[in-house]
């Protein structure tokens, strides 16, 4: 038996501990000694994760965090039998062992007619991936400086008002990853990409009348993000606002949903249209292709390739090809989210989703630059705005929706006065039919963006 020849040296690369080749080869390695224990199929994934997170509250330090994560996984298949194990070990003797319990895994499996790599035909060429995404901008900062921008974001929040009176703190984060991914199908390739952010939480009031907000800015390059004192002044104001909160009475009444929360509805509809939950069948939205599940002014555009975008990638999870699509258009379904294993358990050619959706726009044909939040508050007339929801009050099999809701009281298009502990009701299937508006004060929340949504009736109940 031949001994596996010996890696390369670990070199650094862009602030990494480990370099792109490195990971290469241990990846060959895995696939390699896969193949010679007798697998049919095998596929495998190097990944170096590392970052900084500082978080204060009121005034002091109170955490220091830096992570370094690395991990090795690999998936073996013996002929429709599956096996997967993961190591956080990079030496040879730990790659083989590895290596060795997917195959014993994939051994001892029930047999899967579903399961398997990506059909050759559909594995991301070169060709097929676009050039740089600009997904990777490491941030040179230090725990002194991220406290120091931490600490200006909540005196921004704590000088707001005489009465924010509190803070749970505020945070910066600084994260950056990369790996390297292959399998015996042909598909090769991996890439860096970055994430930072920093939020505060302040709180306004004092006794049982205190209430809380938050807000954040999060962007893979450090340079887009707002500054720390708008992000504290804005979260101070969202707590300001809800002083003084009530109950409102149970009514049926429209909804307007602020955007962020918008992107949560955007959210289930993805989930509902997922693979998982559409073979399973546990999903609302069964055979739904083809169908009219909103209203006709409404499109949902799905694109892999922005720049910079937080859902951007050149190929999904399995190495599969991905592309812009029309995923709802005039309020039809015109594609699932599906996986390889999803689309052979559903008939259905993969889409590209492994890993889940990229980039994500939903728009109203109705809508104009001028549908500015106030402008949807006038769209609602008579209602409620709703700021923050809890719970996860979602059943996905029959659609129900019922989640405890905060939020303003509107009256003539105008707010009237804040309200809290209030449950919001309703269908999915009649909510996503019953958006009415599609506000142009548009949002991003990771992979999707989308204004604020105004749902022409669902069940309040209050007092």
């Amino acid at each position: 038996m031949n001994k596996p020849s010996t890696p390369p040296s670990p070199a650094p690369d862009r602030g990494f501990a480990y370099s792109k080749v490195f990971f290469e080869d241990l990846v060959d390695q895995a696939l390699a000694h896969a193949k010679k224990l007798g697998a049919t199929d095998a596929g495998a994934e190097a990944s170096e994760g590392c970052g900084l997170s500082v978080s204060v509250r009121l005034g002091e330090i109170e955490n220091v965090e830096r992570n370094r994560d690395k991990s090795l996984g690999i998936t073996v298949y013996s002929g429709q039998r599956r096996g997967n194990a993961s190591t956080s070990d990079f030496s040879l003797r730990a790659i083989q062992q590895t290596v060795q319990a997917a195959y014993d895994i994939a051994r001892y499996t029930a047999e899967d007619p579903a399961a398997g790599l990506p059909d050759e035909a559909d594995i991301a060429q070169p060709e097929d991936q676009p050039g740089d995404l600009d997904l990777f901008f490491p941030w040179a900062i230090d725990s002194a400086q991220a406290a120091a921008l931490a600490l200006r974001c909540e005196s921004a929040a704590l000088q707001t008002s005489k009465k924010i009176t509190n803070s749970e703190g505020a945070s910066v984060s600084a994260q950056q990853a990369h790996f390297f991914s292959a399998h015996t199908h042909g598909f090769r390739g991996g890439y860096a990409s970055s994430r930072h952010s920093f939020s505060v939480s302040p709180i306004a009031g004092k006794g049982a009348g205190m209430q809380r907000d938050a807000w954040y800015s999060s962007m893979r390059d450090a340079t887009e993000l707002a500054s720390p004192e708008a992000v504290g002044r804005y979260a101070a104001e969202r707590a300001l606002s809800r002083l003084k909160s009530g109950r409102t009475a149970t009514t049926q009444c429209p909804v307007l949903f602020e955007s962020p929360l918008a992107a949560g509805l955007l959210g289930s509809l993805v989930q509902a249209l997922s693979g998982g939950a559409l073979y399973r069948k546990s999903s609302f939205l069964l055979d739904s292709l083809g169908k009219r599940v909103l209203p006709q002014h409404i499109d949902i555009f799905e694109d892999p390739f922005v720049k910079r975008g937080k859902g951007s990638s050149p190929f999904d999870d399995e190495g599969v090809k991905v592309r812009a699509r029309q995923v709802v258009e005039a309020g039809r379904v015109q594609g699932y989210f599906l996986s390889s294993y999803s689309a052979r358990k559903l008939g259905l050619p993969t889409t590209g989703n492994a890993g889940g959706s990229h980039n994500l726009v939903l728009r109203s044909r109705h809508t104009r630059a001028s549908d500015t939040l106030d402008e949807m508050l006038r769209k609602l007339g008579t209602g409620l705005f709703v700021t923050e929801l809890m719970g996860q009050g979602v059943n996905y099999v029959t659609g129900d929706y019922s989640r405890g809701a905060s939020g303003f009281w509107v009256e003539n298009g105008q707010i009237a006065y804040p309200v809290h502990e209030i449950t919001i009701a309703g269908s999915m299937k009649d909510m996503l039919k019953g958006i009415a508006a599609v506000g142009a004060d548009t949002y991003n929340y990771g992979s999707k963006t989308v204004g604020s949504i105004l749902l022409d009736r669902m069940m309040v109940a209050g007092s």
